[in-house]
């Protein structure tokens, strides 16, 4: 048994002493518990076996510090969009052998090997190879997070929000004591001497401008009384410039529900974020005149305006005075009895040929009548017994007689004035027959 075991076993069993396989197991090789702890010393140890275990990585950041303590250099390495950090310690001489020499805020790729000291409890991380990334790898990196966006709309000009025409209030995004604030509040109080302006002042490049700028983004959005904001930065070169082609500032600009403004550089400068925010000004001087209106033109306008206004009633009333002085001096609103009395003496003649054409329609009409009664009066039985003579009918049935030899013993004889019944006493047969 080794020394280790025999120390784990604990003390050999004395005479009537309590048998051991009774008590909880103790020492490093039993279970953790509260009664049975793990020493912090093992639990260090473990922790380093784990990171052991990784191996090798590559990783990516941004050097944030650099110090040189003899042959071996400390540097601290920083995810820029993210507030993650952790140390590397370079014993090999790679970071020497860089060229050009690395500097803070540069981009760099490492690979390294995780190590854990057992004494303080603090992560390093060791260097084996240390390489900076170069303009044309960032580039290429741009422009595949370029694409990536535009294809998830971000560029799209739809959903771009209109900038207010006058806000109430604007926040402003940008470096500490800068020339691009100062050119924004300068041009755009010179527009517009009442602006507004809640000031953000941030890191602008380096590893905490994205950490910051975002912040101060956030914090911005959230207040109902900021209705635009501007993100401004002066000119620099491509990796200063960096931050603001960050994915995570990027998809936040696109995220804010109040319209953003980039003024980033310089007219040549692009950074992604141009295309993703509301409107992108050339410069800072630009983003001032672009927010609020010039106070000056726009009264200029409001009086051109007025002008036009008043010169356009004028005319309009000179016009409907003329015209209604036209309208008064003609002879029927001088003298307006005149439309009614040529109007009265219209009705009048209509009434007059009325009259006319009604009464030689009624002397026609009588005419006709008179005439229809004489034709009517000449065609009447009543003229035929006013000639003398008479209508002679069957006393029994009352039918009208024709033949004499239909006549019965009695007959009645209609005359001019007046009926007769007499008898029949005897029959004639009629004398024509004979003539013929």
């Amino acid at each position: 048994m080794t020394a280790a075991e025999q120390s784990s076993a604990g003390p050999p069993a004395q005479p009537g002493a309590p048998d051991q396989a009774a008590r909880p197991a103790t020492g490093p090789g039993a279970p953790m518990s509260a009664e049975n702890p793990w020493p912090l010393r093992v639990v260090s140890k473990k922790i380093g076996d784990w990171l052991a275990r990784l191996g090798e990585v590559w990783t990516e950041g941004q050097i944030t510090e650099i110090s040189h303590r003899g042959r071996t250099v400390y540097l601290t390495l920083r995810d820029p969009a993210a507030e993650v950090s952790m140390r590397v310690v370079d014993f090999t001489g790679a970071v020497a052998a860089c060229d050009p020499p690395l500097r803070d805020g540069a981009q760099v790729v490492v690979r390294a090997q995780a190590q854990w000291w057992d004494k303080n409890g603090s992560l390093s991380l060791h260097v084996r190879e240390i390489r900076q990334v170069g303009l044309g790898e960032l580039l290429a990196r741009l422009e595949r997070l370029k694409k990536l966006l535009a294809a998830e709309g971000l560029f799209a000009a739809d959903r771009k929000k209109t900038l207010p025409f006058l806000p109430y209030r604007i926040g402003l995004i940008t470096g500490r004591a800068s020339d691009a604030m100062r050119d924004v509040l300068k041009n755009a109080k010179a527009r517009l001497p009442s602006a507004d302006f809640e000031v953000r002042e941030v890191a602008v490049q380096g590893p905490r401008a994205v950490t910051e700028v975002c912040a101060a983004l956030a914090e911005l959005d959230r207040d109902p009384e900021i209705e635009v904001i501007v993100i401004a930065r002066g000119g620099g070169s491509m990796e200063d410039l960096l931050p603001f082609s960050d994915e995570t500032l990027c998809r936040a600009v696109a995220e804010a529900v109040t319209p953003v403004v980039s003024a980033i550089g310089h007219e040549p400068d692009t950074p992604i974020l141009d295309y993703v925010a509301d409107w992108r000004a050339s410069t800072p001087t630009e983003a001032g005149k672009k927010v609020v209106p010039d106070l000056a033109e726009e009264q200029r306008g409001l009086n051109i305006s007025r002008t036009r206004l008043r010169q356009a009633l004028n005319a309009m009333l000179t016009r409907e005075s003329d015209a209604l002085a036209a309208m008064r001096a003609r002879p029927v609103l001088a003298r307006p009895e005149t439309m009614l009395e040529a109007r009265s003496e219209a009705v009048q003649n209509l009434v007059h040929r009325i009259r006319s054409r009604t009464s030689s329609r009624l002397e026609r009409s009588f005419d006709d009548l008179v005439h229809l009664r004489a034709r009517l009066r000449a065609l009447s039985p009543q003229s035929t017994l006013d000639r003398g003579y008479a209508i002679v009918t069957d006393a029994a049935s009352g039918a009208v007689l024709r033949d004499a030899a239909d006549a019965g013993e009695a007959v009645e004889v209609r005359l001019a004035a007046g009926a007769l019944r007499a008898a029949v006493v005897q029959t004639i047969t009629d004398t024509r027959e004979d003539d013929e």
